[in-house]
């Protein structure tokens, strides 16, 4: 499975386990229109963690934060890469 596909299908199962209605998943969708709340993005984090096995929220603070999808699944890829 790609890394996309699998952060897809977390924030799918996320949404799902919390109760939340997910916006379509576009790469220009602001993360703050999504649906998801912080609680939401903080089991999303560890759930990818545990699955990918990197946290690129523990790089460097100069790294900028990602603000849409297309920018969270950029972060991952960089970080995956990194490793």
């Amino acid at each position: 499975m790609s890394l996309r596909l699998t952060i897809v299908s977390q924030i799918e199962r996320v949404a799902r386990e919390q109760r939340k209605t997910l916006a379509p998943l576009a790469d220009d969708l602001p993360l703050l229109e999504s649906g998801l709340d912080s609680l939401c993005f903080a089991i999303l984090v560890a759930r990818l963690e545990d699955e990918i096995g990197v946290d690129p929220f523990s790089a460097p603070p100069e790294v900028a934060f990602p603000t849409t999808f297309g920018e969270f699944v950029k972060f991952y890829e960089n970080a995956v890469a990194a490793v």
